[in-house]
């Protein structure tokens, strides 16, 4: 059949038209705008993780369709324009849900980490594993208009001793922005703080310092100062948040407030957001958060796959709060962004972070090369999955490296935050890097009979490489996850954060990243 040049530019104009329901958000220095009106952009919004009713290993509020038709119009009630959302299963389909948010005008803001493949804390890396799962979760969700940003980080550096897990999430900022570059797209990677007195000017300024290719895109705080009627700008300490942020050179909000010591909650915290006091600084906030969960924070009452909604007594004062929210900014064309980089902060009591130096991008080809050139490797060619089979490797990794690191220099699979030292194959699995560790050993000894043994763990093989020199050359592979949003699971103890994973939010409990899994088997491999 012919199809006519005018039909072929109808559909043309009916598809952009389509694509057109919602503008695109864009950065200009310190500041979100509107892209086609260029108005400056301000973020009122929610977080949004409906938990109660999950009995899906992979809880996705955006899979979810009753759900999502259900919470669209309390959002559009509410006078909201964003959600941010922590954690998804990215081989679902979600076109329905974010076609009902894209229609009402609702912009989502995605954690890129799921609690199964989060830049641990405790023991971080920044790892092949993790680069291939967040690579396929942003492209199951590039294709959606109204996802304007993605969060590499939520409080994984959360105390002066974890700050050496900064250099990780720096890493998979640089290694994200770059991704999404590849694929022309231009949404914004940030990080989100828990506004630890210690610590958080140290991460203020390392996440807008350095080359600028691994510099975060906005910087995003959660923040709970504020607490009750009687609080104001000044004794609740948003004060001090705004004048932190002053002269920063990319843009800032916060992605969680809402005090729940006092309830119901009147949010009087957000005439301070969306007013003089913080709007020439900060891009808004998102409450946290939307349904009442065990941790008592939420506005409505909601079960899984059920259209039915009970507000909560903070629903009205939100609501009301919402409504007198009319932030005045700038326009685009007049604004002329004025402020420098922050200074790296160097290496102190509070801080474990060289600067000038970051983990390198993960590379499956080079991994897989470096295996080429081994004449002894571990037996096992893939991570066991049965507790008890995890435990004994744990076990067995642990002692291959407390023995041959001992006496051999293991830096090639190690990490050294505070001196800037990131091995070239440390972020190969633990199963090459415990094979990288034994072969070094078995060279040492000279391969004489017994060396390449490790108790029945390791095995001789033939090399295909002669050497390893190559290896290094080898650019990066990795493509696409491991499987179901990496097997997400939602955590169990409240507070701020667990303290083996950065992945939830401050106010969703625990969890467990792939990386922890495998530090907690093994006790410790450095």
């Amino acid at each position: 059949m012919r199809v006519s040049t005018a039909s072929l530019a109808a559909v043309a104009l009916g598809l952009a038209t389509q694509a057109a329901a919602i503008d695109p958000i864009v950065i200009k220095g310190s500041k979100f705008f509107n892209e086609k009106t260029g108005e400056q952009f301000f973020f009122k919004g929610v977080a949004y993780q409906p938990r109660t009713g999950v009995t899906d290993a992979n809880p996705d509020p955006l899979a979810d369709t009753v759900g999502c038709k259900r919470d669209v119009a309390v959002f559009k009630d509410l006078g909201i324009n964003s959600i941010r959302v922590y954690e998804v299963d990215y081989n679902k389909d979600h076109d329905e849900c974010m076609k009902m948010l894209e229609d009402a005008g609702i912009y989502v803001m995605l954690d890129i980490p799921s609690p199964d493949y989060a830049i641990n804390r405790e023991d971080p890396e920044w790892n092949t594993q993790l680069m291939g799962a967040w690579q396929a979760k942003v492209d199951a969700f590039s294709k959606y208009p109204n996802v304007i940003a993605w969060i590499a980080g939520n409080e994984v550096a959360n105390d002066k001793d974890t700050t050496p897990s900064a250099a990780f999430v720096k890493a998979a900022i640089r290694d994200m922005r770059a991704y999404l570059k590849s694929k022309d797209l231009k949404t914004p990677v940030g990080y989100a703080d828990n506004d630890d007195m210690d610590i958080r000017m140290n991460l203020i300024n390392y996440f807008d310092c350095d080359d600028e290719s691994s510099r975060a895109e906005f910087y995003a705080i959660n923040t709970y100062r504020w607490c009750g009627d009687q609080a104001t700008f000044e004794s609740s300490g948003y004060s001090d948040i705004t004048k932190n942020m002053t002269d920063y050179a990319i843009p800032s909000l916060l992605t969680e407030y809402g005090c729940n010591k006092v309830r119901p909650r009147t949010f009087h915290e957000v005439a301070s957001i969306f007013g003089s006091d913080m709007t020439g600084t900060l891009s808004g906030g998102l409450m946290y958060e939307y349904t009442e969960e065990d941790n008592d924070y939420g506005i409505v009452s909601v079960s899984y796959g059920s259209s039915k909604v009970k507000e909560t007594d903070d629903y009205s004062y939100f609501k009301k709060a919402m409504a007198s929210a009319d932030p005045s900014g700038v326009k685009m064309s007049s604004y002329k962004p004025s402020s420098k980089e922050s200074v790296c902060p160097a290496v102190g009591s509070n801080w474990e972070v060289k600067p000038g130096s970051l983990p390198p991008t993960p590379s499956n080809s080079t991994c897989e090369c470096m295996m080429k050139s081994l004449s002894c490797v571990s037996k096992l060619k893939s991570m066991p999955t049965k507790p008890d089979d995890l435990k004994s490797f744990g076990k067995n990794v642990g002692n291959v490296f407390g023995t041959a690191c001992a006496d051999i220099d293991c830096g090639d699979v190690s990490t050294d935050a505070e001196k800037g030292q990131y091995g070239k194959y440390s972020f190969c699995n633990a199963i090459q890097r415990v094979s990288w560790v034994m072969n070094a050993w078995y060279v040492e000894q000279r391969g004489v009979d017994g060396s390449c043994d490790f108790d029945g763990f390791a095995e001789v093989v033939e090399p295909e490489l002669s050497n390893d020199s190559t290896c290094s050359d080898q650019e990066s592979t990795n493509k696409g996850g491991n499987s179901s949003s990496d097997k997400e699971k939602d955590g169990e103890d409240g507070g701020s954060g667990s303290k083996t994973s950065g992945a939830s939010s401050s106010r969703m409990g625990s969890v467990v990243s792939a990386g922890a899994v495998f530090a907690l088997a093994a006790a410790s491999l450095f």
